[in-house]
């Protein structure tokens, strides 16, 4: 199943041990070379310290929020090392300018669409500039289509190629 980005935003995270809430999910925490959402920094309920939820700690997903064991799966960011090479990139998918192959600009990230089973980055959907998008309005992008993903940019295959009718190929009626 997909979710939006903005479902993961201000969600509880809950403890089956104690029913009760122990953090508020933040933003999340995104491997750039694969497209994954690693975990998610969140805000410790007591505390008010940011830590990180781990997306291996999710035992389940429901319309509380995200449910966990316990307090101890949040973890201290400085604790996680094989993380700390994504963390400290900081990659945020949201407003990435999007090309494609050939240079053409097709405008910006407005939203995207996570696989929860994976938590793999499935979509992208890109926001035209005003003019485009009176004619072909938002684009929604496959991870399939994604060719590379840089600081600045995301580069896909064009969208748009190969999608032409040509205007003789209708088939008579009988």
């Amino acid at each position: 199943m997909l979710k939006l980005s903005n479902s993961f935003k201000n969600i509880s995270v809950m403890s089956l041990r104690t029913g009760a809430p122990v953090a508020k999910v933040l933003t999340p925490i995104i491997d750039p070379n694969n497209l994954k959402i690693e975990g998610f920094y969140c805000a410790d309920s007591i505390s008010r310290d940011k830590l990180v939820l781990l997306v291996q700690d999710i035992r389940e997903q429901s319309n509380l929020g995200f449910i966990v064991n316990d307090h101890d799966v949040l973890t201290d960011p400085k604790d996680l090392i094989r993380l700390k090479s994504v963390m400290e990139l900081n990659f945020v998918v949201i407003d990435k300018a999007v090309h494609t192959t050939d240079k053409k600009r097709l405008g910006k990230v407005t939203d995207y669409a996570v696989d929860i089973s994976s938590m793999y980055i499935q979509k992208i959907y890109v926001g035209q500039s005003v003019l485009k998008s009176f004619s072909g309005g938002q684009l929604s992008i496959d991870r399939s289509q994604i060719t590379e993903v840089t600081n600045s940019k995301i580069v896909v295959n064009d969208p748009l190629q190969g999608k032409q009718i040509p205007l003789g190929s209708a088939v008579p009626v009988a």
